[in-house]
């Protein structure tokens, strides 16, 4: 069975504010690191989406947060980058990409 990881609890407003923005959904948070991966691997979409056997068009709107990929097509994706799907995800709950996010 795989492990239970954690999400950052998000910064508190100051007292009697409310936060002015929305907490980043999963799937842009995904997309965000995907696309964080591909660019520092210098690699092209077409590079990334050809060896995940995906369409261009779908890992593009991944990496803007407009797809929300099943497991396995986050699977194929992570793979193409080298990466498993449980590391894509410990490095999406990673405070620093929730800081990123804002």
């Amino acid at each position: 069975m795989g492990e239970i990881l954690e999400f950052p609890a998000p910064a508190p407003a100051a007292p009697g504010e409310r936060s002015e923005q929305p907490e980043p959904l999963w799937r842009e948070l995904v997309g965000r690191e995907v696309r964080r991966e591909r660019v520092r691997r210098g690699e092209r979409l077409v590079d990334v989406s050809g060896r995940a056997g995906v369409s261009t068009q779908y890992l593009s709107e991944v990496e803007r947060g407009l797809k929300d990929p099943s497991s396995e097509m986050l699977q194929a994706i992570a793979g193409a980058l080298d990466l498993s799907v449980r590391e894509l995800a410990t490095r999406v709950s990673a405070p620093t990409a929730l800081a990123l996010a804002a």
